[in-house]
């Protein structure tokens, strides 16, 4: 099969019909490639036991820090060969032999953008760990993985942000704000820890602040960590300033998925009570061309049959790309607890924040985000368990308008 477009783009997208799920790969302007297939009850039973296995989400009657201890010690993504063996149970169950020989057929530079449209039955799925059967190739090897971001949000009424008109503009940092009547070490205290001048992320960020203005201005870069001021009406203030971007760092509430509301998903700043998705798209805050949030599974979009979340509020905001994590992600002092030796100074958590916030900073963001991932999955594969896939595998940046 010949490759006609230089820098093609992949569709592949699933729809859940009773108890199956039907999926297709396209490639966009090219009718003739079209590859579709159905995944039945047994094998999507099978990658739902693997996943529930592997990610940080407590199962039931298990406790949060149960859950931690058994991802980090003991699931799928807890060593190398254990991450190995999912990513080929999961590579052959969602991607037929015929659809991986298309994806391959344009692996080649620069990589094909492929775009995923996953179903809640899948909204969880690492999709760069995915391994090609009998080659062992990643789904990230071959392509540049975005999330595409569901029709009906897509196709409304929207005035996106321009990023080259903003991208000289100040970012806009909200970098775990201090939720009043929490402890730091309290359900939703402290995700990033004692703020610290010397730390991994505080060098970073005051890096950051001699390139350029940034948002908020604060004396000091410690002061960007764990503000009390950081509520709704603050951030409705920054917003008319048109930042160039916005990075959030700390708690989020997944929608209550057995009532499907999705709106219902939120984040938690200095207020007492968190900000949905629902009074984002009612108040219509103005979100700058680039988002990230970095809080428990802020891309949990699609974990809904109406797929109105977080995601789609900063779309449905004028984001015109936004990265967000897939399930929680552990505290990187709730990951030294369990990691061993090896793992006793790593910050996995910092390196995330970081490599986001830096992707977020250059032309194509989300393919900067996919070229970490890959880099983390060298890492990893080469006996390296600090990068481990519990945080690189988690990132999702979704896209429109042409972003990439």
């Amino acid at each position: 099969m010949a490759v006609t477009a230089p820098n093609p783009t992949l569709v592949l997208r699933y729809a859940d019909v009773g108890i199956a799920t039907y999926a297709s790969l396209r490639v966009v302007g090219q009718p003739d490639t079209t590859v579709t297939w159905v995944i039945e009850e047994p094998a999507l039973g099978t990658v739902r036991d693997l996943l529930v296995d592997a990610l940080p989400d407590p199962k039931p009657a298990e406790s949060p820090r149960d859950a931690i201890e058994r991802a980090i010690t003991a699931g799928s993504f807890a060593t190398p060969a254990a991450e190995q063996e999912l990513a080929d149970i999961v590579g052959g169950h969602l991607i037929p032999a015929a659809g991986w020989q298309l994806i391959a057929e344009h692996a080649r530079p620069p990589r094909p953008a492929l775009f995923v449209a996953p179903t809640a039955r899948l909204a969880t799925v690492p999709w760069p760990v995915l391994a090609m059967p009998g080659d062992r190739r990643r789904l990230l090897e071959l392509t540049d993985i975005l999330m595409a971001a569901p029709p009906n949000i897509a196709n409304s009424p929207r005035n996106p942000r321009r990023w080259n008109d903003r991208r000289d503009g100040a970012p806009l940092l909200i970098l775990d704000p201090r939720v009043p009547g929490q402890r730091p070490d309290s359900a939703l205290g402290s995700v990033l820890g004692r703020p610290d001048a010397g730390s991994l992320l505080s060098r970073h960020f005051a890096a950051l602040r001699e390139r350029r203005d940034v948002l908020p201005a604060v004396d000091s870069v410690v002061d960007l960590f764990r503000s009390t001021d950081a509520d709704r009406a603050w951030l409705a203030r920054h917003l008319t300033r048109q930042p160039s971007r916005l990075l959030f760092v700390g708690h989020a509430t997944a929608g209550d998925g057995d009532a499907g509301h999705a709106d219902r998903a939120a984040v938690h700043l200095a207020d007492p009570q968190p900000l949905t998705a629902a009074e984002m798209m009612t108040n219509r805050l103005p979100i700058p061309p680039r988002a990230a949030l970095l809080a428990c599974a802020s891309g949990g979009d699609y974990r809904f049959d109406e797929a109105t979340g977080l995601v789609a509020a900063l779309i449905l905001g004028g984001a015109t790309l936004v990265t967000a994590t897939l399930w929680s992600l552990p505290t990187t002092a709730g990951y030294r607890q369990f990691c061993g030796p090896a793992g006793e100074l790593a910050d996995p958590m910092a390196e995330a924040v970081i490599a986001v916030d830096s992707a977020h900073q250059v032309e194509d963001a989300g393919r900067a985000v996919n070229s970490w991932q890959r880099r983390q999955m060298s890492r990893w594969r080469a006996g390296d368990v600090t990068a481990s896939p519990l945080y690189w595998a988690a990132l999702a940046t979704f896209a429109v308008d042409g972003s990439r």
